[in-house]
């Protein structure tokens, strides 16, 4: 196989001609005639037992090109770019140049490289020192919710629905006097106050009466997930069943003592302090390093090609799609439900993925100039924690090549967070 490498008028963008022998291209082919054999239906023979040379006669050997191409083109490209050093950030814009049998395959690959990263400042940068106290309000706060996931419920006879109340109701929706689907429930329970029906709804249940019927008139918000009811008025038949309502248990030892391990309510406060205290420390961790981050990358510059954010966004709807299926959707679905299209979701993710895409870069570059490198002790120490945590074997870990490499690129970039916010200036 023969390579030309070039750099086109693009920055960040090279231009690669592989050539790729006939007699490869030849066996191409021949592979895709063997998997392919047993659809061929040729008079004068069983189907699929007609031999190549007859094949070939009958339809023509550009029949099998494209099934070929991709054959081999693949395999191809990826060792073009690991024999010239080129790293690739973007699919490639692939072109035919000659495709024929007996001949040398020739194709070029348009991609995008990783682009140059310019450092500016990054030792020594200044930023507000980020810190979280607990105050007592936290620890009263965390306490009521606490307190309420004990509340027993109880039934409410003698007034009408306030806010705040447990309902059992029955309803049906209407627009334009017609029944729509997924309008009608029996014996629901819906929280007044908890805001999970369209705007005006629970507003309009306070004040019914038991086994009161009510019609509730309400107007669908203009980007409801359902495109047929979005900005419609609609009309709800509300049956009045049940009105329950949480007695809150009296914070006290005894409380404690049934909610925790501890035997008194200042145990279980100091309890929660603690938790708070290093949620805290970590919440302030996190955001002092995201700040230094956020400095470094506004202090240096990088030309991202667009193919690399293009791809950059493509990850990104696949990890949603890859999350959307443990609930039973796809990303079109998601969509479809939000009254968006794949061009509104390019666009709206577009300065995310190019923001990602620049601090993955920059990191890098600030890890190669102060020559942070990550030791086989902390790699293997990575590893057997992470074998610890999903119950392996370390060899079978040890094993996979792709994993040492995600284990090596994490704590390269978690060494090089760490060292920028050391050598930050905090106030």
């Amino acid at each position: 196989m023969n390579v030309k490498v070039e750099k086109t008028k693009n920055n960040n963008e090279v231009k690669l001609e592989i050539t790729v022998e006939a007699e490869k291209f030849d066996n191409a082919i021949k592979t895709v005639f063997n998997k392919n054999a047993k659809y061929f239906n040729i008079p004068g023979f069983r189907k699929g037992k007609a031999p190549f040379q007859i094949v070939e006669k009958t339809y023509g050997a550009q029949i099998f090109y494209e099934d070929a191409f991709n054959e081999i083109a693949g395999e191809a490209y990826e060792e073009a770019l690991k024999s010239n050093e080129v790293e690739a950030v973007s699919r490639p814009e692939i072109d035919i140049v000659q495709i024929e049998k007996g001949k040398d395959l020739i194709f070029t690959a348009v991609v995008s490289t990783k682009p140059e990263v310019t450092l500016g400042k990054y030792k020594g940068i200044q930023i507000k020192k980020i810190e979280y106290n607990v105050s007592d309000e936290d620890i009263e706060h965390e306490l009521g919710h606490m307190a309420e996931k004990n509340a027993r419920l109880v039934s409410v006879e003698d007034r009408p629905v306030e806010s705040g109340d447990i309902t059992v109701i029955d309803f049906e929706g209407f627009v334009d006097g017609v029944a729509f689907d997924g309008g009608k429930a029996e014996n629901h329970e819906l929280t007044i106050g908890s805001n999970t029906f369209i705007p005006g709804f629970e507003d309009q249940i306070i004040g019914m009466k038991l086994e009161e019927e009510k019609e509730i008139n309400v107007k669908f918000p203009e980007q409801y997930f359902s495109a047929n009811l979005a900005g419609k008025n609609a009309m709800f038949k509300v049956k009045l069943h049940e009105i329950k309502k949480k007695e809150m248990p009296e914070i006290n030892d005894e409380l404690a003592k049934d909610i925790s391990e501890f035997d008194t309510i200042e145990e279980l406060k100091n309890s929660i302090k603690e938790k708070q205290e290093e949620q805290n420390k970590s919440r302030a961790k996190y955001e002092t390093e995201d700040a230094v981050i956020k400095v470094v990358c506004e202090e240096a510059k990088v030309e991202i090609p667009a193919g690399m954010i293009e791809m950059e966004i493509d990850n990104m709807a696949q990890d949603i799609e890859t999350r959307l299926r443990y609930q039973g959707m796809n990303l079109d679905q998601y969509l479809k439900m939000m009254n968006k299209t794949m061009d509104d979701f390019r666009t709206e993710n577009k300065e995310q993925a190019e923001n990602s895409i620049k601090t993955r870069l920059v990191l890098e570059a600030v890890a190669k100039d102060a020559a942070i490198e990550v030791t086989e002790e902390e790699i293997s120490s990575k590893i057997k924690e992470m074998a610890e945590n999903y119950g392996k074997k370390e060899d079978e870990v040890k094993d996979n090549p792709e994993l040492i490499r995600y284990v090596t690129d994490g704590l390269k970039t978690e060494k090089t967070i760490n060292y920028l916010v050391e050598n930050a200036k905090i106030k």
